[in-house]
């Protein structure tokens, strides 16, 4: 495995390497006390770089996912380096939410411009609508997202869907190479009203990382 210059976590060539998205929920998991005596699912734990900040930081249990044995492989690794085999992390082959139990906290950096679907924003959506499956009552979501993903739509589904949204922080970053490669998501950045900003030349989004918390609610005795 070789290691990522930033993090120092090591990892395969078909690993994804922590981003600006990554890299700024880190630093919310590093200052704000979320996790501590709480049991968390983290949905695609990629190289653990966000699983060992949720042992670091308390957490009575983790239940990291990725979509390949061989990528959970790559968290599994590196969590076991730097936070010791008795970490209290179990690792699960699972597909987004498709996995089992009941959790305090759900979290997650979300595919967004590659995430190889036609609505591009699907995992986002998903996310928001059936993440209630897996929580607690009054159980918390966590998550990251670009300015082009539109957040107002977020923060309005988080709603409509019984959270209780917050933004804990924004990050404003340039665009990456790759984002100009695709000719479609070239055009989709334009009709996300106040998605990017244009500086000199160069283009850049903001990041922000949402915080909800789940109203109680009970579904009347009609319902399907």
């Amino acid at each position: 495995m070789e290691r990522t210059r930033e993090q120092q976590f090591e990892c395969t060539e078909g690993d994804w390497q922590p981003t600006a998205h990554g890299h700024l929920l880190g630093d919310v998991l590093q200052r704000q006390r979320l996790v501590r005596g709480k049991d968390v699912l983290e949905l695609g734990a990629g190289v653990g770089n966000h699983t060992v900040l949720l042992v670091r930081g308390g957490a009575r249990h983790v239940v990291a996912t990725e979509i390949t044995e061989e990528r959970l492989e790559t968290t599994r690794h590196n969590v076991e380096r730097l936070c010791g085999k008795d970490a209290p992390v179990e690792y699960r082959v699972a597909d987004w939410l498709r996995t089992t139990g009941k959790f305090d906290l759900v979290v997650t950096n979300p595919p967004f411009a590659k995430s190889g679907k036609r609505n591009r924003r699907y995992f986002l959506d998903k996310l928001i609508l059936d993440s209630f499956r897996r929580l607690k009552p009054e159980g918390e979501l966590l998550f990251v997202q670009s300015s082009m993903a539109d957040l107002n739509l977020s923060i309005q589904m988080m709603l409509r869907n019984g959270y209780e949204p917050r933004i804990l922080a924004q990050r404003e970053e340039p665009w990456r190479e790759y984002y100009f490669e695709d000719p479609r998501f070239l055009l989709e950045a334009e009709e996300v009203e106040g998605g990017y900003d244009e500086r000199d030349g160069q283009r850049f989004e903001i990041l922000s990382v949402l915080h909800g918390r789940l109203r109680s609610w009970s579904p009347p005795a009609f319902a399907h």
